[in-house]
């Protein structure tokens, strides 16, 4: 039995351990980091304490072990991050020496997303504004769960007006692009992505 809730203060560290496992393109991401909570910084626990009204888990007997986040509506959550979150997490990961950049670790390339983290396509912000990211551990997928998921957190969205939604996607986890296309989610072309790792992909 698996039961999808509100997000609770004491699940954030399961945010980080579930963002950590999923994040080697859907797989575990646990071999190539020194640091088990960058991947966490960056996909789930800024919403985790900056929008915990979008933010849903799932839990099966064994705990968390998916969530599904959020916001409303993507450039000023950027600017928000940039104000709030941001700024703490590069006081305690110093920006890497981009004249090794070739001789960077996983960690490294995290920390530089810190302090240059990347801006959704102003095209892609601008028609599907709001955005998620959903992970969940394999033992609840292919279970529909995730489906689920994604069908609570739309009813939130709906309850508080937000429209279209976006979701950027590495081009390498093609059982993830699968999914949001089952979901109603297409393909944007973006021009400046072409080619890029993350395939970006909207829903109206």
């Amino acid at each position: 039995m698996v039961k999808i809730r509100p997000l609770q203060s004491g699940d954030i560290d399961a945010l980080y351990a579930i963002s950590l496992a999923t994040g080697l393109a859907g797989g575990d991401a646990s071999s190539l980091y020194a640091d088990p909570k960058l991947m966490g910084h960056i996909y789930s626990a800024p919403y985790a304490k900056l929008q915990p009204d979008l933010c849903l888990v799932a839990e099966d007997a064994k705990g968390v072990a998916g969530f599904i986040v959020g916001t409303a509506d993507t450039v000023p959550w950027e600017a928000r991050l940039e104000r709030e979150w941001w700024p703490g997490l590069r006081e305690q990961y110093p920006a890497p020496d981009e004249a090794r950049m070739a001789e960077w670790s996983h960690d490294q390339r995290r920390i530089f997303s810190l302090h240059h983290p990347k801006p959704v396509p102003a095209a892609v912000a601008r028609s599907y504004p709001a955005h998620l990211h959903m992970n969940l551990l394999p033992r609840l997928q292919g279970r529909g769960t995730g489906a689920r998921m994604f069908a609570a957190w739309l009813a939130l969205a709906a309850s508080r007006g937000i429209g279209p939604i976006h979701v950027g996607v590495n081009r390498a986890n093609a059982r993830a692009v699968g999914f949001w296309r089952r979901l109603g989610f297409i393909e944007l072309d973006v021009p400046e992505a072409r080619g890029g790792r993350t395939i970006w992909m909207g829903r109206a």
